[in-house]
């Protein structure tokens, strides 16, 4: 991408259900930012639509959606429980921090990452804004990518029961969609139990690198006392 002075790269996984983007800078895009930039360009054609994303993507994505008029619904992880949500709630756009773009207007509704890639291009070719600057007017904010650890397949629902329960008990602001999404004025942590392996699921984000790594240690802390 550097060397070649391209726009935009972009990367399908193995049975094309799932897109990847680089920017022009060589950076990558993380899921909930390609949500993002496609969400602009769908409620600028769909005001007041309603947009869904599941509980690991960005609180920038979320509080953008809804700046724009949109309605921003939160649902669980897995590009199954997305589909169903989409087609029970007759949403017509969503997606998820994986790469899973489901777009309905225009479209199929299902997702299909060579449409998504299209979608994608049509946006680029339509402004002069830099792929690097799609989202440069957002709050900066400081994530981590997904964090995995592994456990027991028996137990793993449990133990995120347990340290949901503590937090909530505590009088914390929980979200409880998908496992646990603890929310802070100045950031969120996220613990959910794999759909489909032996493993928890984290992710962090706040306002400074020093607050995401104090609210990291604070959710691994109350894992390992339960177990995890």
């Amino acid at each position: 991408m550097k060397k070649g002075e391209y726009e935009v790269g972009l990367g399908l996984d193995g049975d094309a259900d799932r897109i990847g983007v680089v920017d022009n800078k060589g950076r990558m895009l993380y899921g909930d930012q390609i949500l993002n930039i496609l969400a602009r360009d769908y409620l600028d054609n769909n005001p007041g639509k309603t947009v869904l994303a599941d509980v690991k993507c960005s609180k920038n994505l979320f509080d953008d959606i809804k700046n724009r008029g949109g309605n921003p619904v939160m649902y669980k992880t897995g590009h199954a429980n997305i589909k169903n949500k989409m087609k029970s709630d007759e949403i017509e756009f969503g997606g998820e921090m994986s790469g899973h773009i489901f777009l309905g207007d225009r479209y199929l509704g299902y997702d299909d990452a060579i449409y998504a890639c299209c979608r994608f291009v049509e946006i680029i070719s339509k402004t002069d804004v830099k792929c690097s600057e799609l989202l440069s007017d957002q709050p900066k904010l400081f994530n981590t990518p997904e964090i995995r650890f592994e456990t027991v397949e028996e137990t793993k629902f449990e133990i995120v029961e347990k340290v949901l329960k503590s937090f909530v008990d505590e009088g914390h602001d929980v979200v409880d969609i998908d496992g646990m999404r603890i929310n802070f004025n100045d950031g969120w942590g996220l613990i959910r139990a794999s759909n489909t392996q032996p493993a928890l699921v984290m992710r962090f984000e706040a306002t400074t690198e020093i607050r995401v790594k104090e609210i990291q240690e604070m959710v691994e802390s109350r894992l390992k006392s339960f177990g995890g």
